[in-house]
């Protein structure tokens, strides 16, 4: 199947302890169903210094589930994904307001 979400779209929260906030994608695994959002789902990871990063208590966004995610439209709204076919290109367009997302 094809994806609905892709990096770099805004998307916002629909559960959990985030529930609310928005962000854009930093990256998608189709595999898991899951995508990392920047500023999302937040944790504390304790990692080992070396030549080129600092270490210690350092927060990072983890993989939170694409079931979670909505696309927000142009209008800022929360919007689920649909696909058609625009002449011989299929494309994405929000189905709340009907416009492409992607040309």
């Amino acid at each position: 199947m094809a994806a609905k979400l892709r990096k770099g779209d805004k998307v916002v929260v629909l559960a959990g302890k985030d529930k609310g906030k928005e962000g854009t994608i930093a990256s998608v695994d189709p595999k898991s169903n899951k995508a990392v959002v920047e500023g999302v789902n937040i944790a504390i990871r304790a990692t080992r210094q070396t030549q080129t990063e600092q270490g210690g208590r350092i927060p990072k966004a983890m993989p939170i589930d694409l079931s979670n995610l909505a696309l927000v439209d142009a209008n800022g709204k929360a919007t689920r994904v649909g696909f058609k076919m625009d002449g011989d290109k299929k494309v994405r367009f929000a189905k709340t307001t009907g416009d492409v997302i992607d040309a």
